[in-house]
């Protein structure tokens, strides 16, 4: 967690991460949803066991050798300047630098070197990739997903209702 917390501080992204309005998402019937909190949304992988994260979200676990890695640097800029459009689809991002550590995430998916792996929230590997991802590209990956697509249905019937 101190890894990640550190990260987004030195890079000034805590406050990047604000509410924005559903009108400005295209939506004009949500409220304006309040603002996303950093240390809620980026884990530890040494403090996260995934099949805790079964059902409730979609883990997107960057690794990386070491938090210097220039890649991993700008995965976690890309990503903390566009939170909001994460949390939306429930998406948590879990971070392992320490290949020493062993955390479960690392033992489970056995990256080699830097990578980024968005998992379902039935726990399957969506997709890896060993370079860095814009938010756009992950969306879109995640909007393709058949529980992604059933939410979408069940949140646009609830507002007509």
């Amino acid at each position: 967690m101190k890894t990640c917390l550190t990260l987004a501080l030195a890079l000034g992204l805590a406050s990047a991460a604000s509410g924005v309005s559903a009108q400005s998402a295209g939506s004009s019937a949500a409220p304006i949803q309040a603002p996303v909190q950093t240390e809620e949304m980026i884990l530890d992988a040494a403090e996260v066991d995934l099949n805790d994260l079964l059902w409730l979200k979609r883990p997107l676990v960057v690794f990386a050798d070491s938090p210097a890695d220039p890649r991993y640097v700008q995965q976690m800029q890309l990503l903390t300047e566009r939170l909001d459009v994460l949390d939306e689809r429930d998406v948590v991002i879990v971070t392992d630098t320490d290949p020493d550590a062993r955390s479960q995430p690392r033992r489970q998916l056995r990256p080699r070197g830097f990578m980024t792996v968005v998992l379902a929230k039935d726990g399957s590997v969506v997709l890896r990739k060993p370079e860095p991802w814009a938010v756009r590209e992950l969306t879109r990956n995640i909007d393709k997903l058949p529980l992604r697509q059933q939410e979408v249905r069940d949140r646009r019937d609830a507002l007509r209702q």
